[in-house]
């Protein structure tokens, strides 16, 4: 119903699922999910159970972090005093926080400054950091500043240190370090980390070299839920370390000792222990809400207070915007997507710009395009004689380099970002111009070659198999996001039961293998396209169904049901 084509696993695939239930005892289920994943027999038992001690890198292997880490110590042992400049999203947020919370357990204390989106734009600008310069001695700038080389240069008086993640040019800014994993130096085997873990490995530096001189740092573990919150909110990928960290943040973030994330559950109404879901569609909204259209640092003081009135106060107020936030995108994504079907949607590019789009959701309206079209997208919100964009792309295409070379070819004012994001400036008289050529680079990477998207199937299963029991099982192969989809299975020629509508868009049905087994069903957002009319037509009949088997967790009570993502004509 999606367009989409469902594809199996292989045969080689489907041996090596069944040599590691051998081997291994595990659910058959499992274990095709851990054979997808590579992962051998010897590899289960580390993989099912990631520890940080394992998979932690040495953060010495970045280049720059011996020499941010001895400078950030330097200034706290002298009582410097320091600034952090700070992205306005969620990681910047978590980065911030980070710093922040760590520099309180030792009684210091440091001046968070996080930059306008509308006003000041993206990363540090020149008045910015002087006027921080003035008034301290080292500027830690995190989820930014590894382009900003006028602006890290203007800081004269001051130290600067960066601690980033975004892709570096052929030149760094003139800091006393830039840590970075996609420095064009690196090797970038930590090129999946986000700007928080990036601050996390210095803090492990940092407390390294503390206990060789016989002090003890404040504990680090305990921070390791704003790390998880800061990896599934940037979207970066749940492999290697990155699994580690989501899946102990987790942990911390279930204790509720964070006062800011509590408030800020309770306000979102989270009734459940904490998952990915969470910390990408109800926490991270909510905190990058203040970034995108309301004030620029509410997150991250909500993410580092310990104020229980303030934290309350915050998240009421994020909670508010976020809705707001909602409004604004659902009118800006409609205006979007009509320009872009005018435009035409077969492009390498697609894209759309308009007058007065929020910057703040154009990003959102962005991915939304991304996901209609299976191509990288582009919105653009016009003010004045400039457009500032946003813009997702497709797994195997790089928009970020592509972003990059643009702006280095100067048909951009600004550009930069990571392979599947981007944020650009441009003048209004050459995005026509600016656009083209992105398609180009785009469709050199083979964007808007891929035809219909795919639809990864792990298996076959049938109602009478599905029960919480497996559900929990397949969550051990979690944290499941970016970069580590969860499992889908086919449920082949399955009954059709009754259905309900909730909302508008979503819809809630009984399935059965036509005996005796019945599993409950939800297709949210079903409504959005075809797969509603088409699943509520079908009362009574049977149809191939495709879709993630979860724990529905309601009023005390845990169930196993049914995501639908797709569905097909028997």
């Amino acid at each position: 119903m999606t367009g989409r084509r469902w594809a199996g696993p292989s045969a080689e695939a489907d041996r090596q699922a069944e040599r590691l239930v051998q081997d291994t005892g595990l659910p058959l289920a499992l274990a095709r999910i851990l054979a997808a994943r590579g992962v051998t027999a010897a590899e289960a038992a580390g993989f099912l159970e990631p520890q940080l001690r394992d998979l932690l890198p040495d953060p010495r292997s970045l280049k720059d972090m011996e020499v941010a880490a001895a400078r950030f110590l330097a200034a706290v042992k002298a009582g410097q005093r320091i600034a952090i400049f700070a992205d306005y999203d969620v990681d910047g947020g978590a980065s911030a926080a980070l710093l922040i919370t760590w520099l309180r357990a030792l009684g210091r204390a440091a001046t968070l400054y996080i930059p306008d989106r509308i006003d000041e734009g993206y990363g540090p600008n020149v008045p910015a950091m002087q006027a921080l310069a003035a008034a301290h001695d080292l500027i830690v700038c995190v989820d930014c500043g590894t382009l900003s080389h006028e602006p890290v240069a203007a800081a004269q008086g001051a130290d600067v240190v960066i601690l980033d993640h975004h892709l570096g040019g052929e030149t760094l800014p003139p800091a006393v370090a830039v840590v970075n994993p996609n420095r064009q130096d690196e090797t970038g085997a930590l090129s999946h980390l986000c700007a928080a873990s990036v601050v996390f490995l210095m803090l492990v530096e940092v407390n390294r070299r503390m206990r060789e001189e016989g002090a003890r740092g404040p504990d680090l573990m305990a921070l390791l839920d704003l790390v998880a919150l800061a990896t599934v909110a940037d979207v970066a990928p749940l492999v290697g370390v990155n699994r580690a960290f989501v899946r102990q943040g987790l942990k911390v973030l279930a204790r509720r000792e964070r006062i800011g994330l509590r408030m800020l559950a309770d306000i979102a109404r989270m009734d459940q222990a904490p998952t990915p879901y969470h910390l990408g569609f109800l926490l991270g909204p909510r905190i990058n809400a203040g970034g995108r259209i309301g004030a620029a640092d509410l997150g991250a003081r909500l993410l580092a207070t310990e104020d229980a009135a303030e934290a309350k106060a915050l998240a009421a107020r994020l909670d508010a915007l976020n809705t707001e936030r909602r409004e604004i995108e659902a009118r800006v994504r409609d205006a979007a997507l009509a320009q872009a079907e005018a435009r035409g949607l077969d492009a390498p590019l697609v894209w759309a710009a308009g007058e007065g789009w929020h910057p703040g959701v154009v990003g959102i309206v962005a991915a939304r395009l991304k996901e209609a079209t299976n191509r990288p997208a582009i919105v653009i919100g016009l003010a004045g004689d400039e457009g500032k964009g946003s813009g997702r792309s497709v797994a195997g295409v790089d928009l970020g380099a592509a972003v990059h070379r643009v702006a280095a070819e100067g048909l951009l004012l600004r550009g930069g970002g990571h392979p599947m994001a981007a944020g650009l400036t441009v003048a209004r008289d050459r995005i026509e111009a600016a656009m083209a050529r992105l398609g180009e680079l785009l469709a050199r990477q083979g964007a808007g070659a891929q035809g219909p998207g795919t639809l990864r199937i792990d298996g076959l299963i049938m109602p009478g198999a599905v029960g919480v029991e497996l559900a929990e099982a397949l969550e051990q192969a979690g944290p499941f996001g970016q970069g580590a989809p969860a499992p889908r299975f086919a449920l082949p020629s399955v009954e059709i039961g009754h259905g309900r509508r909730m909302g508008e868009t979503h819809l809630r049905l009984s399935l059965s293998d036509g005996l005796s087994a019945r599993l409950e069903a939800v297709a949210f957002g079903a409504f959005d396209g075809p797969l509603g009319p088409f699943l509520e037509g079908m009362r009574g009949r049977r149809a191939h169904l495709a879709g993630r088997i979860e724990i529905n967790h309601w009023q005390g009570r845990r169930t196993v049901q049914l995501r639908i993502e797709d569905a097909a004509e028997t």
